[in-house]
């Protein structure tokens, strides 16, 4: 090789590799990265039960312990959770509470995922980027990196992304994602979906089971039901 070659292909060689780097930094998902078991800091917790809907006086509370990458989820939550909305929360019966269960042995992008729902909850988008992502779930799951989908799925939720974009890249949530992830630990859930009902758990319910559950705690107690507001 010449003298006044070396330069010219020492030149190439770094552009070769920088875009080597450049494309495994997008496969390992960019800049974002939601590390799992953080340290869960007062902070992380302070006001936050979960992502909430239904009346506050309803008398029965459920909480879903869920994985945004678990097929099981994926169902309940498209197919049968407009059914228990619609009989259950809306009718005043339930007070619903989503919680992150993240099974990272066998769902690498389940965090990604709860992280991109916390961060359009910012926005008031919660509900809206959940529904975005179980109703994609079969395409983000299996990419190398979930981050363009996931863009997307913001961007249709009505989020602004630019903001959106910089909580994600801050991972200021991982900590409240450990936090229900342990929570889930403590109660003893054992797969996901699994439903916490009056201080029982129950693996996979559909909607018609869960109503009749419901429907028997609440003639046992002898509750009251709340009466939904009026629709507008």
């Amino acid at each position: 090789m010449a003298q006044g070659q070396k330069p010219f292909f020492i030149a190439i060689g770094a552009i070769i590799v920088a875009g080597v780097a450049f494309i495994a930094l997008r496969m390992s998902g960019g800049a974002v990265s939601i590390p799992a078991n953080q340290v869960v800091t007062t902070a992380d917790t302070a006001g936050f039960r979960g992502y909430l809907l239904g009346s506050e006086t309803a008398p029965v509370e459920v909480t879903e312990y869920a994985d945004f990458q678990c097929g099981g989820c994926q169902q309940f939550m498209t197919v049968q959770f407009p059914d228990v909305k619609a009989r259950l929360i809306d009718a005043g019966k339930v007070r619903f509470r989503y919680r992150d269960f993240p099974l990272d042995n066998i769902h690498r992008h389940a965090r990604i995922a709860a992280h991109s729902a916390a961060c359009a909850n910012d926005q008031g988008k919660f509900w809206e980027m959940e529904s975005g992502i179980y109703a994609r779930q079969t395409e983000w799951s299996l990419q190398a990196d979930a981050m363009s989908i996931m863009e997307d799925v913001a961007t249709t939720a009505g989020v602004n992304t630019a903001t959106w974009m910089e909580c994600m890249k801050s991972a200021k949530y991982a900590g409240r994602i450990q936090a229900s992830y342990d929570e889930g630990v403590r109660v003893g859930v054992p797969s996901t979906p699994t439903f916490l009902i009056d201080g029982r758990l129950y693996p996979g319910l559909s909607a018609d089971q869960m109503v009749d559950l419901v429907d028997s705690i609440i003639a046992a107690k002898g509750a009251p039901v709340a009466t939904p507001a009026p629709t507008q």
